[in-house]
C-alpha cells in the first residue's frame, strides 16, 4: 500500500502497573487481566470507528479520524476498565494519550510527529488518566464536550513552541459543558531577576537559556579564575527556572533561609531569592556572587 498522509487522531492506552501485576498474580493470571482490560478497549476502538495499528505487551495504537472520536474512546475506556473488579486485590487501571495532527499511514502503520506526540501524552499519563494536547481540543466540534484542565507546557525536540498539555476529567462525565479551547493555564509565568555586579535582567518565560561563565561568549561573563569557561546556565521549564552546574569546581547555590547546596554536573530548580557562587563558597568574604531572585 502506499503512503499517504491525512489528519488522525493517534491514541496510546497502556495498562498501567503490569509489572506488578505479574509479580502479585503470577504471569498466568496477569496475562489473563491485562488481556481483559485490552478487549475491553479494543471495543471501544470498534465502537467509535477507530483502527487498531498494532498491540505491543500491555499498549494499544489506534488511531480515529477526528478529535471527537479520540476524545469520546478516551473517556469510555477508563469508564469501562475503571467498572472491572479488582483480581486478587489488585485494581486494574490505564493510561490514556492521544493527539489530533497529520500523520502518514503506510502499511497499516502511522508515522510522524503526530504518533510521536500522542505516545509522549501516553507517557506523561498515570493511571486512570487521560492527556491530550490543547491543539487537539481547539480541534473539537463537540457542542458537550468532558472538562478539561490545562496542566503543563512542555518543550517537545522539533517544535518551536511549547505543547500545552491538558488533562481529560471524564470522571465528571461526559454531559459538561466547558469548552475545551477556552480553558486557562493553571501555573503562573514566573520571571526571574539576575544581578551580577552592575548587570542585571529580568527573564520571562518567552526568553532562551541564560548562560554564565568566564567566556566572552557568555551572557554575563563571570570574572573570576575559580568559574570555568562556559560555568552553568539558567534555563526556563514550563514554569519554573532551573540552574545547571557544568563547571569543573561546581556551582554553589544558597537559597535564602535553606543550606547552601554545591551542584557538580548537577541541576536543581530556583526558588524564593538567593546567591550563587562560581567554584566557591558564597559564604566566603569580599566574593564575586550573583543575586537572583524568583518573581510571581
Amino acid at each position: 500500500m502506499s503512503s499517504q498522509q491525512k489528519s488522525l487522531c493517534v491514541l496510546f492506552a497502556d495498562v498501567s502497573g503490569s509489572t506488578r501485576l505479574y509479580e502479585k498474580l503470577g504471569d498466568a493470571e496477569a496475562l489473563r487481566a491485562v488481556e481483559r482490560c485490552l478487549n475491553r478497549i479494543r471495543r471501544v476502538i470498534d465502537s467509535h470507528g477507530g483502527k487498531v495499528i498494532k498491540t505491543i505487551g500491555d499498549e494499544v495504537m489506534t488511531t480515529f479520524p477526528s478529535a471527537d472520536e479520540g476524545i469520546q474512546a478516551a473517556c469510555e475506556m477508563q469508564h469501562r476498565i475503571t467498572d472491572l473488579p479488582p483480581v486478587s486485590g489488585v485494581k486494574l487501571a490505564i493510561r490514556v494519550g492521544f493527539h489530533y495532527g497529520p500523520a502518514i499511514e503506510e502499511n497499516d502503520d502511522v508515522f510522524g510527529d503526530t504518533v510521536n506526540t500522542a505516545a509522549r501524552m501516553a507517557g506523561l499519563a498515570q493511571a486512570g488518566q487521560v492527556i491530550t494536547t490543547a491543539e487537539t481540543l481547539s480541534s473539537l466540534t463537540l457542542s458537550l464536550a468532558p472538562a478539561v484542565r490545562e496542566i503543563d507546557a512542555l518543550t517537545v525536540k522539533g517544535k518551536a513552541e511549547d505543547v500545552r498539555v491538558c488533562e481529560v476529567l471524564w470522571q465528571e462525565g461526559a454531559d459538561l459543558t466547558m469548552k475545551a479551547s477556552s480553558t486557562a493555564p493553571l501555573y503562573v509565568m514566573a520571571r526571574l531577576f539576575v544581578k551580577y555586579r552592575e548587570i542585571e535582567r529580568t527573564l520571562d518565560p518567552t526568553q532562551g537559556p541564560l548562560t554564565l561563565g568566564r567566556d566572552m561568549g557568555n551572557e554575563f561573563v563571570i570574572k573570576d579564575q575559580r568559574a570555568s569557561r562556559n560555568h552553568a546556565r539558567i534555563e526556563r521549564r514550563r514554569d519554573k527556572f532551573v540552574l545547571i552546574d557544568q563547571s569543573t569546581n561546581g556551582t554553589f547555590l544558597r537559597i535564602e533561609g535553606e543550606n547552601e547546596v554545591i551542584l557538580k554536573r548537577e541541576e536543581m530548580i530556583l526558588r524564593g531569592h538567593g546567591t550563587i557562587g562560581f567554584g566557591h563558597s558564597a559564604m566566603e568574604q569580599g566574593i564575586d556572587l550573583m543575586q537572583f531572585e524568583v518573581l510571581g
